[in-house]
């Protein structure tokens, strides 16, 4: 193999941190004008790997070649100027300025640049990627798409050739992944090179050229697109056949209505309505999904069923009790269930033990004449429901912080679901997680309403809501544009109601 052939050749990569070897001797090649994916379980070493060819991380052993050339990096600036970009996953704009500034930011001599003529450059690449952006908008003013742009943008200002996208479909809606697609095709066209990290495998499938799957720090293989399905790609990931469609019976006859909101009105964070008058009802064996992009309100009324966020207007009902403006501890003794989105923040105690985790919602069980704690009983619960979720940790004692993504995932999971609750909130379920893990999280969804649990499933992933839910209701500016069945409505006509174009009788 010539290095000259490629864009990108990272040679025989190993990268150690404490306790972890993240990449083993990994090799890649990316060619001049390809879409190259790459894929992997969580802590398969993607990002770390994307890291080091980005400068964040120096490698332990190895070498990386750019077009044919033997370089070092020692930070981001050394890959700008090499004509390496990246997207990562979460954004790194500045919300409160502007498109132009943002672009800006981080330039050489940024100070002293003249701002009409970085305008006037900003507005002809604006125009010949059809990016429909304004370079006078501040960032926080644009929906989630745009602001993706805008991250985009930064790197074709800076002449990148070589383009590292993160997860970049996470939160677009299915006209803007269709734009983001055009886009990126046009990249290859003009001869530049793009590393697709996704867990989206159709996606995969449909964009790119080749794709390279790392398994526990180590590549498995490089295979072309052509010559792969996802059923291929997902064995190479985890190892074993995963189920992508999980069954979901025929609802029975409808239970009792267990949640329901009568024309509520929730505050933002921003000091306005962040949701305005939604109606909704989920009765018991149901799942009702909410679609949705980022940002239009789904938090908001999580928070306000849970009681961390304030009703203004409307009523809330559980089991036909009104609970509107009750207190959390209130609401969760009425046998609801609630797995945030915010996982890292507000999901766990990072430093308590897996077993103290396993065992909070349950703890009073545990009480020996209301004064002692039965600790050989919780250690059993405890190794019990280790052993049910599949967590991976070599003690009950070890601290939660110290399981990997997937695993605190299932910890969260475990501890919601031992309360047997009546009433399921679920917030982005799948976020970040690998194949094998989301196939895990979907069966649990689904054993729970099988069991005649109510489910309010709150979803980023359309093809989730669309797979798990019996309705789906679909959110945008904090408000209801329908409720739908997901298989009698296309997904174009979810995007469109997902972008406030459509609006459907309910």
């Amino acid at each position: 193999m010539s290095v000259d052939e490629y864009a990108v050749v990272m040679k025989d990569i190993v990268k150690r941190f404490p306790a972890v070897t993240a990449n083993d001797h990994v090799s890649l090649t990316i060619k001049r004008g390809e879409i190259h994916a790459l894929l992997g379980e969580n802590g398969a070493g993607k990002t770390t790997l994307m890291n080091i060819l980005y400068g964040l991380y120096s490698p332990d052993h190895g070498e990386i070649y750019i077009y044919g050339r033997r370089v070092e990096l020692h930070s981001p600036k050394d890959a700008i100027k090499l004509g390496i970009g990246m997207v990562h996953q979460h954004f790194t704009l500045v919300p409160t300025f502007t498109v132009l500034e943002n672009i800006m930011l981080g330039m050489e001599n940024s100070f002293i640049l003249d701002k009409n003529l970085v305008r006037r450059r900003i507005i002809h690449l604006v125009d010949k990627y059809k990016l429909g952006l304004n370079p006078d908008d501040e960032v926080w003013s644009l929906s989630v798409g745009q602001q993706q742009k805008v991250e985009i943008l930064k790197l074709l200002y800076r002449n990148a050739k070589i383009l590292i996208l993160d997860e970049p479909t996470a939160v677009l809606t299915p006209q803007e992944v269709k734009s983001l697609f055009n886009f990126l095709r046009q990249m290859k066209k003009e001869g530049r090179s793009v590393i697709f990290i996704s867990h989206k495998l159709n996606e995969v499938m449909e964009i790119s050229d080749r794709v390279t799957v790392l398994r526990k720090g180590r590549v498995v293989g490089t295979r072309e697109a052509s010559e792969v399905d996802e059923h291929e790609l997902a064995r190479m990931m985890v190892g074993r056949e995963v189920i992508f469609r999980i069954k979901r019976p025929s609802k029975k006859a409808d239970g009792n209505t267990v949640l329901k909101t009568e024309g509520i009105w929730v505050m933002g964070d921003q000091g306005l309505h962040a949701v305005k008058g939604v109606s909704l009802e989920i009765r018991s064996g149901e799942i009702l999904g909410i679609a949705g992009v980022s940002g239009n309100g789904q938090k908001e009324f999580a928070g306000a069923l849970i009681g961390v966020r304030r009703v203004t207007k409307g009523r809330v009902y559980i089991n036909g009790l009104d609970v509107t403006n009750k207190s959390p501890s209130d609401i969760l003794s009425l046998g609801v269930a609630y797995i945030p989105e915010d996982r890292e923040e507000v999901g766990y105690f990072r430093d308590a033990s897996i077993r103290d985790n396993l065992v909070f919602k349950t703890r009073y069980n545990f009480l020996v004449r209301s004064l002692f704690l039965n600790y050989d009983g919780m250690n059993r619960f405890a190794d019990d429901i280790i052993r049910e979720y599949g967590i991976d940790t070599p003690s009950r004692s070890l601290p939660a912080k110290n399981l990997s993504g997937g695993n605190r995932q299932k910890l969260v999971i475990a501890r919601e679901l031992a309360i047997n609750p009546k009433l399921l909130i679920v917030n982005q379920p799948t976020r970040g997680l690998d194949v094998g893990a989301t196939e895990y999280v979907r069966r649990k969804i689904i054993e729970q309403r099988n069991k005649g649990v109510a489910i309010l499933l709150i979803s980023e992933d359309l093809e989730e809501v669309l797979m798990l839910s019996d309705r789906v209701a679909v959110f945008y500016e904090g408000e209801v544009m329908g409720i739908v069945n997901p298989e009698k409505t296309s997904v174009e006509e979810i995007g469109l109601m997902m972008a406030g174009v459509r609006r459907m009788e309910f």
